[in-house]
């Protein structure tokens, strides 16, 4: 069952996105709606940032600045960043003209929504090697439609 509480602002997408940057973001902030709302303001406005290629250092220093941590096992996940990055920058070429945190909504009650929606695409035992983990892999149930 999710457990979205949709957002209500801009503010707080540019608080998510800006707080990923900056590693200020507490940590029980980062949940899966905050993953796509941070890229999705990357994608908007910080249009310099060439997010397929910085969003895995944001990551990764957010993760060691929160304390976590960034193994073979935990932390951040290349095949899950970059899928879930063509999936907002696809999502987001297709939403009308309105606030961020509408488009965010509106993302999250679509089936990328759904934490599990990468396994339409992998299996589970290869989105969750180490493999994907460290390096892109291609999906090997179908191909991503974006």
């Amino acid at each position: 069952m999710r457990t979205f509480v949709p957002f209500t602002s801009d503010e707080e997408i540019v608080l998510i996105g800006s707080g990923l940057v900056d590693r200020t973001l507490p940590k029980t902030v980062w949940t899966h709606a905050a993953h796509f709302a941070a890229v999705l303001w990357l994608l908007k406005n910080r249009t310099e940032v060439e997010v397929s290629r910085e969003m895995p250092g944001f990551i990764r220093a957010y993760n060691e600045a929160t304390g976590g941590a960034n193994t073979d096992t935990s932390g951040y996940h290349e095949t899950i960043t970059q899928a879930s990055i063509r999936a907002a920058r696809d999502f987001l070429s297709g939403a009308p003209p309105q606030p961020l945190f509408m488009t965010c909504n509106a993302l999250m009650c679509s089936r990328l929504g759904e934490p599990d929606w990468l396994l339409d695409y992998w299996t589970r035992p290869r989105l969750f090697s180490v493999e994907a983990r460290r390096a892109w892999l291609e999906p090997d149930i179908r191909s991503l439609p974006f």
